[in-house]
């Protein structure tokens, strides 16, 4: 089953170095990443900015429109007006359907901030007590996730929350 998280970090910088240790787990096959997208929103910045990597052609397509969907919610529609009101709308039903819920936009929304980065995550066959050992000591915080509870928890626990 495919695994949805967003790690918040305290620096702009600090959600495309996560990505190097865990491409680094990945390698030694404590995760999968299907895909993923760094947001990265220096101070004094309007807007954040946002890219992704998926070397596989094919599904990169899909997982664009995906990222496109979730952070023009969060970041890049208006947020006046009646129709800007009917597209969140519409947008926040079809990430609902994928496991999004709006509480989880609004989590987004309030914590990933100028002066902030973000991980925006899809994995499988995660370890989640292999993996936490690679991220000890780095100071995140889980935003939204459909984690179990028991892997939930083991990622807290190693972040500190």
């Amino acid at each position: 089953m495919a695994r949805f998280m967003v790690w918040k970090f305290d620096d702009p910088e600090a959600a495309g170095r996560a990505v190097h240790v865990l491409k680094d787990a990945e390698a030694e096959g404590l995760v999968k990443i299907i895909d993923h997208s760094v947001v990265s929103w220096p101070e004094g910045a309007k807007k954040p900015t946002a890219h992704g990597q998926n070397e596989d052609a094919a599904k990169a397509s899909g997982w664009g429109a995906f990222w496109g969907l979730l952070l023009g919610a969060l970041f890049f529609l208006p947020v006046i007006g009646a129709v800007a009101g009917a597209a969140i709308g519409g947008i926040t039903k079809a990430l609902s359907e994928v496991g999004i819920s709006g509480k989880d936009i609004d989590a987004m929304k309030e914590q990933i901030v100028p002066g902030t980065s973000a991980l925006f995550l899809v994995t499988e066959q995660i370890d989640p007590d292999r993996l936490a050992e690679r991220f000890h000591g780095v100071q995140a915080t889980l935003v939204s996730t459909n984690l179990t509870d028991a892997e939930r928890r083991t990622l807290l626990d190693t972040f500190g929350q």
